[in-house]
């Protein structure tokens, strides 16, 4: 693996940098954002050295896929993720950004994580445990881990500006964002999450859960940020799943697996992934890009 397969930050002199997460690098272009997707990944909320070859690519060109796929549904922030269309004073960078990048329409952000959840897992497992409920949602008693639930569940959660963003009621969102907005934000992810879980069905994937994010344009809300990747969903094979247990997934499941494995405290710095592990990361994600698009390659 070469070191130039991997990018780990984007610097485009000239262009105001409007914000640098995890793992986008998104810049400001007046009324409209450049949201870069890097090769950066994180795990346990620390950043790690290693980038993922073509990560950046996967998650950018997945969310492209269904921002279209779902677009009768809701509108999104999409201008364009072609290059050749993006403004002038980016054509210099075009090979760097090349299907890792999205031109968007700027939208006041809803600080809101609308998440769905379609089966049992992660903290909804473990607060199910704790309380036999989800988000103040009564489930019904003997669910097991990774369980499909009866029915779709909406469970929203705060955005945090550090650490994991914290799991709040329905009625808590309510009162934060307003009932007709807060009526919309469930309505349009289920809707969403139904369309979209059914097509992945029919390609041999699960999708247990997934979130996502709203921005206002006027007095209109629309979908931004990415949508349906595997950083913002939990992708199970179809084949092979079965309840009871965790699911092997299309993510960043080998690099937590071997982070658990170490001495480490979860607190920066972040240790190096092996090569073997970056690599069956790297193909995870090729995986869930080709069996979602059809393509295998960008």
């Amino acid at each position: 693996m070469k070191k130039s397969d991997v990018v780990l930050n984007v610097e485009l002199p000239g262009v105001k940098l409007f914000k640098k997460g995890k793992v986008r690098d998104v810049f400001d272009l007046g009324d409209r954002l450049l949201i870069v997707a890097t090769d950066r990944i994180s795990a346990f909320d620390c950043v790690l050295p290693n980038g993922i070859p073509d990560k950046g690519k996967v998650l950018t060109m997945i969310s492209a896929f269904w921002f279209s796929f779902i677009s009768e549904i809701a509108q999104n922030h999409i201008v364009s993720t072609d290059v050749d269309t993006f403004p002038q004073e980016l054509k210099k960078h075009s090979a760097l950004l090349k299907n890792r990048s999205m031109l968007v329409r700027k939208t006041e952000a809803i600080e809101i994580e609308s998440v769905v959840r379609g089966y049992l897992s992660g903290s909804a497992w473990k607060e199910y445990k704790e309380t036999g409920e989800v988000s103040g949602i009564k489930l019904p008693k003997g669910l097991k881990e990774s369980s499909k639930l009866p029915e779709l569940i909406f469970t929203p959660a705060i955005k945090a500006k550090t650490g994991h963003d914290e799991n709040i009621s329905e009625k808590k969102m309510m009162g934060l964002v307003g009932e007709k907005t807060g009526n919309f934000l469930k309505e349009k992810s289920i809707e969403i999450y139904k369309q979209a879980s059914d097509y992945a069905d029919s390609k041999g994937i699960i999708i247990a859960d997934t979130k996502f994010e709203f921005g206002k344009i006027g007095n209109d809300i629309i979908l931004i940020d990415e949508v349906l990747t595997p950083d913002s969903s939990r992708f199970w094979p179809k084949n092979g799943y079965s309840p009871g247990r965790a699911q092997p997934s299309f993510d960043k499941q080998f690099v937590r697996d071997y982070l658990l494995t170490l001495d480490w405290d979860k607190t920066p710095p972040a240790p190096k992934l092996p090569k073997d592990v970056i690599k069956k990361t790297s193909e995870k994600y090729m995986e869930a890009y080709s069996m979602i698009t059809g393509r295998d390659s960008f």
